[in-house]
């Protein structure tokens, strides 16, 4: 391929080809050979112009750059693009020189294709040099007006991805006739490059808050006013400056605001976040104009965020049970409830520790926590307990842990028998159901933290899947052996175009280990019987004390065997390697009786190997408040260690380092800020919950070097032990 380029290139400069056609095909071929040059290299870090790297590197970038003067804008286009996208450009912003100034040529032209392909091209350079697009922010700017919707907004997304601190008001005002006259999923995108713009330069947060809450109050869709409602409340996790102003615009949005669920969520932002600002008292007219003046739904919702208000501002707790018992005769029996239950609880935590205004001038009080500080619930207060504090567990988790405790045998026989959560297993989202090859993944992000749900359109409920431990409960002997702690997910053993494909997933429980191996026959007129899956290993953490076989498995259908694994409770966890077997008797079927025929043979069939780690003993189980959970945790048992990690990307780092651990991000740490370019360090928070019962947390830093990415994790739990194995699981 390089001599071709070679050769064909120099053909080109003298004039050897006559169609662009054949020139576009060539400049692509000559900028994978580049692509491949300047990858093997290895000069990722060089700011050295790519014709010293190679002479192939030489000849192909004037090739190149000759094209860019061709009088096709096909071929001429094509070569500046193909600059544009060759690897670890953003180190050599000299040799981008002349792409960029021929696509900035290109926003001036009367060709719309023209225009568009020079916009397109500038949004994928701003992705990761936004310097390099920003020397076209004057064309881009005017494109604003162009009658090209789609253009005209990804033009704006552009700006808004180059643009620096001083152009924001002058960008602000430019859109907001665009943004009034495009359709709804335009107006979604320009949004959610708003937001983005708004984390890179958090001091601009008054006015792009501002502009985002102007168009909460215009005429838009479901779609278009959750998105800004999610932005809005992104930001004020992310920027802590933006909360006292952008409440007082969710304030005023749902005064007029025509959508039930949207109101409901909203409020539930306000009931979150307003009783944390300096005069949570501003926002009791806004809550309670909404219980007299909404519909049922909104009016129920609106009476648990006064509670929560009362609940979490001692202060207000007379004026607000008197607002509440307002609603004690409501016509709708949900708000009536709710109203009944909040006066109840308010009034007997006003009984136990009634308030006392502190002794103190409020205007001499300089710093803003002391202020805060002033009005909080004593502690074990009442109504604190009952709304301050969220559930443990979520609710749609609740009820899939609540159903597979009554499943397991045994339980739910004594009517006297207390439930606390300690007692209910513990589900994770990440088990898909053994019934089923789909695994549903949820994003989710900073605003699903507080009642908005992810960052798509729609508020996402989580998906009901069954309880894959039922399995080992309908088998009395497996269900002997104790409850399930975790079921993990499918892991294949075969690909899944082979005659037998066999899955296993991993049961834990508090001493056994149960392996269940979901095992397809494909293989037409084929019975397979007495099928068992035989492991082995080396290891005394594990021993092998029996198996449960399937009896038949016919043409087309699937069955499940078992091994079951007795723990050693005197030996650490660790990481074990099991080699697996299929062992089956083939049994052939007389395609016209369906029948059993002679000529029964036994087959083994081997299996790729399965490893139970220690991650495995590890499930999902959120912090409900990562940073109080921290505080308040014991630091003797804490664990310090650094690893080195070889990875080059923060986007592959975080997920695999959550993947080692097996646990949950907490505080929207999962995910990595958006549009924020050259991030070289990121900080992890984790939780989860060991076999053992202990409580684990994690804070884990991410700091990129050179060539690979160094981990500093602090590991705390109850138990030392339980510490030291979850650092072992970095690998």
């Amino acid at each position: 391929m390089a001599k071709l380029v070679q050769q064909y290139a120099s053909k080109a400069g003298k004039g050897g080809f006559r169609s662009p056609m054949a020139l576009v095909i060539l400049i692509r071929a000559c900028g994978r050979s580049l692509s491949d040059a300047m990858s093997i290299s290895g000069e990722s870090s060089d700011h050295r112009d790519i014709r010293e790297i190679s002479p192939l590197c030489r000849e192909g970038f004037d090739f190149l750059e000759t094209s860019l003067s061709h009088p096709s804008s096909m071929v001429a286009y094509e070569a500046a693009r193909t600059i544009c996208t060759l690897p670890n450009m953003e180190t050599r912003t000299h040799n981008l020189t002349k792409a960029v100034d021929y696509i900035h040529n290109m926003l001036s032209s009367k060709i719309p294709s023209e225009r568009f392909a020079a916009v397109r091209t500038l949004a994928e350079v701003a992705n990761w040099h936004p310097r390099s697009a920003a020397r076209c922010n004057e064309g881009l700017e005017g494109i604003l007006d162009d009658e090209n919707s789609h253009l005209a907004t990804l033009a704006v997304t552009t700006l808004l991805k180059t643009g620096n601190e001083e152009s924001i008001d002058r960008l602000v005002r430019n859109i907001s006739t665009l943004i009034i006259s495009a359709p709804d999923e335009y107006k979604i995108t320009i949004v959610r490059s708003l937001q983005r713009l708004c984390l890179k330069y958090p001091s601009k947060h008054r006015v792009i808050v501002s502009f985002l809450s102007e168009f909460l109050r215009e005429e838009g869709g479901f779609g278009f006013k959750q998105a800004i409602v999610q932005s809005i409340v992104s930001l004020m996790k992310l920027v802590p400056e933006t909360t006292e102003s952008s409440l007082f615009h969710l304030c005023e949005f749902v005064e007029d605001c025509e959508y039930t669920q949207l109101s409901t969520a909203t409020l539930y932002v306000i009931a979150e976040l307003g009783p944390k600002t300096l005069r949570p008292s501003r926002y009791i007219r806004y809550l309670f104009n909404r219980v007299i003046l909404e519909n049922a739904v909104i009016r129920a919702a609106a009476v648990s965020a006064l509670a929560k208000f009362a609940a979490s501002c001692p202060s207000l707790r007379v004026s607000i049970v008197a607002l509440l018992k307002q609603s004690k005769w409501d016509e709708d029996d949900e708000v009536r409830d709710r109203a009944m239950a909040a006066v109840r609880v308010l009034e007997e935590a006003m009984e136990m520790n009634p308030y006392v205004s502190p002794d103190i001038d409020l205007d001499h009080v300089m710093n803003e926590e002391e202020v805060i500080q002033l009005d909080i619930p004593v502690q074990g207060d009442l109504a604190m307990l009952v709304y301050g504090n969220p559930s443990p567990i979520p609710f749609h988790k609740l009820e899939r842990s609540i159903k597979a405790y009554a499943a397991t045998p045994g339980k739910m026989n004594n009517a006297s028998e207390v439930l606390t959560f300690a007692e209910l297993p513990t589900v994770d989202d990440a088990v898909e159901s053994t019934d089923t090859n789909a695994i549903d993944h949820s994003t989710i992000n900073a605003t699903s933290q507080i009642g908005l749900g992810p960052a798509p359109m729609e508020i996402i409920e989580p998906k009901i899947r069954p309880d894959p431990a039922a399995a080992i409960y309908a088998i009395p002997e497996l269900a002997s052996l104790g409850k399930v702690f975790k079921s993990s997910s499918p892991v294949p053993l075969t690909e899944d175009e082979t005659e037998y494909v066999v899955r296993c997933v991993k049961h834990i429980l508090d001493n056994h280990v149960v392996l269940q191996f979901i095992i397809e026959n494909t293989v037409e007129n084929q019975r397979l019987d007495n099928v068992v899956v035989s492991i082995e290993s080396d290891s005394e953490l594990y021993e092998i004390i029996g198996d449960v076989p399937v009896d038949h498995i016919r043409y087309g259908t699937t069955g499940n065997c078992f091994a079951v694994l007795q723990r050693n409770v005197e030996e650490t966890i660790e990481s074990v390697e099991f080699t697996c077997q299929l062992n089956f008797t083939v049994v052939p079927i007389d395609p016209g009786t369906d029948d059993p025929s002679a000529g029964e043979y036994k087959e083994e069939y081997p299996l790729e190997g399965i490893v139970i780690a220690s991650s495995d003993f590890m499930a999902k189980f959120p912090a409900a408040d990562f940073r109080q959970a921290w505080n308040e945790s014991n630091n003797d048992n804490e664990v310090l260690d650094t690893f080195s990690l070889q990875f080059r990307d923060l986007d592959v780092v975080v997920p695999a380092v959550v993947d080692f651990l097996g646990m949950t991000p907490c505080d929207g740490t999962g995910q990595l800020p958006v549009n924020v370019s050259g991030l070289t360090q990121h900080m992890l928070h984790l939780s989860g919950k060991f076999v053992s019962g202990d409580i684990v947390l994690v804070r884990a830093q991410l700091t990129m070097q050179a060539g690979s990415t160094s981990l500093k994790v602090a590991i705390r739990s109850e138990n030392a032990d339980v510490s030291r194995v979850i650092a072992n699981c970095i690998r």
